[in-house]
């Protein structure tokens, strides 16, 4: 095979090198081993990479039509052998590997790729000796060998985490060009490969959801399947060649609250490369990695559409009476639009990219702007908001999945609601809520010089909305954490909101001694409050201990069954989650809103088993992170919802909103 790329880099230059060199060892092995009925060793066709964007957004590939086919790339580093092996229904190409190649790449890296920087290096690397050569040629056999053999294809190398799902996917094999060191490790095949996946028009028959029977393991549990259940692919999800969530998964053995395990991973969108975290914090590091991980697969399908389908483009104005109102989300402050560069006013004018989405309210097909949708998706004409991962779950059915992203929207919504208007709530007495697994997580905290409250925070929807606050013994850094957590249980939605709150207090102190300046200067300016983490880590400064009264004098203290004794007549516990879900979207539609879902299930999640939705209630308070940029202060719900809860007897007033940032983590 071969190519009408232009070598002109020193990558090309090897390239050409290592493909001479291989085809002249391809050619005697063939002269010398050819006989009747055994099976010639495919031809080794190099491709170089790390010299070009291969994931559309700088110059273009020069070798775009022929990576695909491809199956020995070569970079500056090592050289990657595969894809080879896998099963039928896992067919992965060199355009596949390439993609998540470049995917964890460092910022410089992919920044000089994707921003159309010229690539600049040594003119005589990478240094292919003759015994480099013979060892990727002998790995190369190897690999080929076994994977048009049908032989055992367990990744070498690849360490103990690879597991059946792993072993049934294409590999990799990386030969290390310093070292000669190999290892191999499963490939997922890329959901958005332009040579493995025709995209198709995106239509509303497909959004359809047919909703229905979701049996329960037991009438009071609310996830269908147990978490190690799921046959999740682990060496593939994370792996330094072609990890799909990321290079690497580690743990935090210096937390003495819970045993976190975390990732991480850029993902490129409208503001530019975005550091996305994963993570888990179970009591035990094997429950945090399936958590993680589970965490990780739902960023990835909620960053991005991955399903290869192409958006509708068009304006609100055209699609009106087809589409949600954008309006209906919140949108910022004129003051916002004005002096914020990366953000812009809706135009109902102007035509945006549109994903269809399924009203569970009207049991119809529904238009959402992709930018609510997949938040980091965007583009210049839709750049009204900075969407998070409001609302987005994961779960065994689409059902359980809905469930958890409206409850995650009901925890932020109350949140909000308690915050900025100021409520009284109602303490948890911990000690009638006193489990093993509470007893040991208020133990953990003293330790750490932390008491730690409970707040019931429903406001008009019923469901049990719990919100956690550690509150520092000695009035030191690290003041003040929060957390908050919804659910059917009252006692599971405690445990699960203390849980988070202790992940956060043992490294809050440091956080705020190591950003004292910087978070006292937010103080006196809350316009410098930019990021997700500046509005925890504020609230880990003594002073502003002030603006959090209200929880810290509470209205009353109730044991844990008398404050939430309204609620158990109405908890279904019928064994079917479908149940739980009616519930809860008549509890919202009831309240005059919509409930809106999107299906952003990944080809590698409908593998696994695995559903993801993002689920969109618009009226609902948003969480949004950045003082300028707080949609809920400007919407109608923060002023009347208090009334509607029996909170207040008039609607908030103006004046009685607290206008400070949120304390959210």
């Amino acid at each position: 095979m071969t190519t009408t790329a232009t070598a002109s880099t020193p990558l090309d230059v090897a390239r050409t090198r290592l493909q001479s060199a291989l085809t002249a060892r391809h050619t005697r092995h063939t002269r010398h081993t050819r006989t009747p009925g055994n099976s010639p060793l495919p031809a080794p066709y190099v491709v170089p990479l790390g010299a070009a964007d291969v994931l559309g957004f700088g110059h273009p590939d020069p070798y775009a039509d022929t990576r695909p086919a491809a199956n020995v790339q070569l970079t500056s580093r090592a050289v990657l052998i595969g894809p080879w092996g896998g099963g039928p229904d896992t067919t992965a190409c060199g355009q596949c590997l390439a993609m998540r190649w470049q995917r964890l790449r460092s910022r410089s890296e992919r920044e000089a790729l994707e921003l159309g920087h010229e690539p600049r290096g040594a003119v005589h690397w990478p240094v292919l000796t003759e015994y480099a050569v013979d060892a990727v040629w002998a790995t190369y056999g190897a690999v080929a060998r076994r994977g048009t053999t049908g032989t055992d294809t367990t990744p070498a190398g690849a360490g103990t985490d690879a597991g059946p799902a792993d072993r049934a996917l294409p590999q990799v094999t990386r030969v290390d060009l310093v070292t000669l060191a190999t290892a191999t490790f499963p490939l997922l095949p890329e959901p958005l490969c332009p040579a493995c996946v025709q995209e198709v028009p995106d239509t509303a028959e497909a959004a359809r959801m047919e909703l229905g029977p979701a049996p329960k393991p037991d009438p009071d549990g609310y996830r269908l399947r147990t978490l190690d259940s799921y046959p999740l692919p682990t060496a593939a999800l994370a792996n330094p060649v072609c990890g799909t969530l990321g290079s690497d998964i580690w743990i935090n053995p210096t937390s003495t609250t819970t045993a976190p395990v975390a990732g991480t991973h850029f993902v490129r969108g409208y503001a530019g490369l975005n550091d996305v975290t994963w993570s888990g914090q179970a009591n035990r590091y094997a429950t945090s990695r399936t958590l993680a991980h589970l965490e990780g697969l739902e960023r990835y399908a909620g960053t991005h559409r991955r399903r290869g389908t192409t958006p509708v483009v068009d304006s609100y104005a055209n699609l009106s009476g087809q589409a949600l109102n954008p309006a209906d989300c919140g949108f910022y402050t004129p003051e916002t639009y004005a002096t914020d560069p990366l953000v812009s006013p809706f135009d109902p004018d102007r035509a945006i990219p549109w994903v269809w989405a399924h009203s569970l309210r009207d049991d119809a097909p529904v238009l959402v702007p992709a930018r609510l949708a997949h938040y980091s998706a965007g583009v210049d004409a839709d750049n009204f908001v900075f969407e998070c991962s409001n609302g987005c779950a994961t779960g065994g059915s689409l059902e359980e999945a809905i469930l958890f992203g409206l409850l995650e929207l009901v925890e932020r919504d109350a949140f909000l609601l308690a915050w900025y208007g100021r409520a009284r709530l109602t303490a948890i007495d911990l000690a009638s809520a006193t489990t093993p697994a509470v007893r040991s997580m208020l133990d953990r905290a003293a330790l750490h010089g932390y008491d730690v409250h409970a707040f019931d925070t429903r406001m008009d929807l019923a469901v049990p909305v719990v919100t956690a606050l550690a509150v520092r013994r000695d009035g030191g850094n690290g003041t003040l954490s929060f957390s908050a957590a919804a659910g059917f249980d009252p006692a599971e939605t405690v445990e699960a909101a203390l849980s988070e709150v202790l992940t956060y207090i043992p490294h809050l102190p440091y956080q705020v001694t190591e950003r004292r300046s910087e978070l006292e200067s937010m103080e006196r300016d809350f316009s410098k409050v930019l990021h997700l983490k500046d509005h925890a880590q504020l609230y880990g400064l003594p002073s502003m201990a002030r603006h959090a009264a209200e929880y810290l004098e509470p209205a009353a203290v109730l044991p844990l069954d008398e404050t939430f004794a309204d609620w158990q007549p109405l908890r279904p516990r019928t064994g079917d989650l479908m149940d739980d879900l009616r519930l809860l979207r008549d509890r919202l539609t009831g309240a005059g809103y919509d409930v809106v879902a999107v299906d952003q299930t990944t080809p590698e999640q409908h593998r696994m088993g695995l559903y993801t939705v993002s689920t969109i209630v618009p009226g609902l308070l948003p969480l949004d992170f950045g003082w300028s940029r707080q949609r809920a202060l400007t919407m109608p719900r923060l002023r009347t919802a208090l009334r509607a809860a029996g909170r207040r007897a008039d609607e908030l007033p103006e004046a009685e909103i607290k206008a400070v940032p949120h304390p959210f983590p």
